[in-house]
């Protein structure tokens, strides 16, 4: 055999054994391997040990309960997709929501047809951790029984230990645990500005806890109370505020209480963008007298209505044989003009009306600055009441009225 041919051949049967070596190599992969078998017991007297748990994220111990899915997430996890305004209200109700109360009243009647029972709604705030509580006065006038419901539902019995209508305003007690109580902060009402935003807290329709919000409309309004004498240096809002709301707590963005929700203006009895609170000033003033002693009595000027300037308040109105009258301070007068025959114009002359611009030196440029000034002192007291008339300043001594 040539050599040429021992070549052919070699390579020939290489290339056969390859092939037959790669057929039984796939043909084996093809075959099913052997079902597997459960391992067999361990013998009586041993433990079996645990199958070990592997969770695909991470490996976690068996014998450790699994984290509870109950748990909210973190208020910031929350609140990152927030802007800034809306950070700032979640925070403050959050903080805010638990001092605020549902009250509830029944008020007893009798007519012909028997024994009636009446009830009625409203809204108040926790003010301290002794279990006192403010509220409109309307919200409670001739209520036979009363009880709060707190945040967590539970209900009390409420004793009304202080009102004073010409200011709407009552003081509630009640004997709850003062773990259960979250006083909301009393702020300064005096600093409050037209435009600034407000948050006003409630129990509107029986829905409670109910937050809204919106600016401060306008201050220094005057509003009628329950007796018939004149709330001043009210504040008016657009904040949302229907029946229920009454006694609720208006608050600014720091969640400090500035007013309370007390009135609405509107010809169906719901929210109309126009809506009062008194101011927690106001409050605050008369608050010790309503805890110490039930009611309020208070220094009286005898000036009935004004108009703030800026510089001082003009005198448009003095009350009948008041204070202000006796002393001599002058309110605006009736100019009467004849403008043809039958046709006569009547309008205030207030160049002839005093400025009031300080009391006891103090200079007093609003409503609500005149009032804490006032009624610093005690009636049967001697005051000096800075004028200015004809463009002059003058001191009118006046002795001070009750109210």
């Amino acid at each position: 055999m040539s050599k040429l041919l021992r070549n052919v051949v070699s390579h020939a049967l290489t290339g056969a054994l390859t092939l037959a070596a790669a057929y039984l190599l796939l043909a084996d992969r093809r075959q099913p391997g052997p079902t597997p078998q459960p391992p067999e017991p361990l013998a009586a007297g041993y433990d079996q040990p645990a199958p070990r748990v592997i969770s695909i994220a991470a490996e976690t111990d068996p014998q450790q309960s699994p984290p509870s899915t109950d748990q909210p997430p973190p208020p910031e996890d929350l609140l990152k997709n927030l802007d800034p305004e809306e950070r700032n209200n979640v925070r403050i109700y959050a903080t805010a929501n638990k001092g605020v109360v549902n009250i509830t009243t029944e008020a007893e009647s009798y007519s012909f047809f028997g024994e009636e029972t009446s009830t009625g709604t409203g809204s108040g705030f926790v003010f301290d951790k002794q279990g006192r509580i403010l509220t409109n006065f309307h919200v409670v006038q001739g209520a036979d029984a009363v009880r709060v419901t707190l945040y967590d539902g539970s209900t009390h019995e409420a004793k009304i230990i202080g009102a004073d209508a010409s200011n709407d305003v009552a003081v509630l007690t009640i004997k709850a645990p003062p773990e259960k109580l979250f006083p909301l902060k009393l702020g300064d009402s005096s600093k409050t500005l037209v435009g600034q935003k407000v948050l006003a807290l409630g129990n509107p329709f029986g829905l409670e806890r109910t937050l809204t919000t919106g600016i401060v409309s306008s201050l220094d309004r005057s509003l009628k109370a329950k007796n018939g004498r004149t709330i001043r240096g009210i504040i008016q809002t657009d904040a949302a505020v229907n029946p229920g709301n009454s006694g609720g707590p208006l608050l600014n963005t720091r969640g400090e209480v500035i007013g309370m929700n007390t009135a609405i203006v509107s010809n169906v009895g719901q929210s109309a963008g126009i809506s009062f609170a008194v101011p927690i000033s106001s409050i605050a003033r008369i608050l010790p007298q309503l805890i110490e002693h039930g009611r309020v009595v208070r220094a009286d000027l005898g000036v009935l209505r004004v108009y703030a300037t800026g510089e001082g308040l003009l005198v448009l109105s003095l009350s009948d044989g008041g204070a202000a009258e006796k002393a001599g301070i002058q309110a605006a007068r009736i100019k009467v003009e004849r403008l043809g025959p039958g046709i006569i114009r009547r309008s205030l002359d207030i160049d002839s009306a005093d400025l009031i611009v300080a009391i006891e030196h103090k200079r007093v440029k609003t409503v609500e600055e005149l009032l804490t000034e006032v009624e610093k002192h005690k009636p049967g007291e001697r005051v000096r009441v800075t004028v200015v008339r004809g463009g002059r300043p003058m001191d009118v001594p006046v002795v001070l009225g009750q109210s």
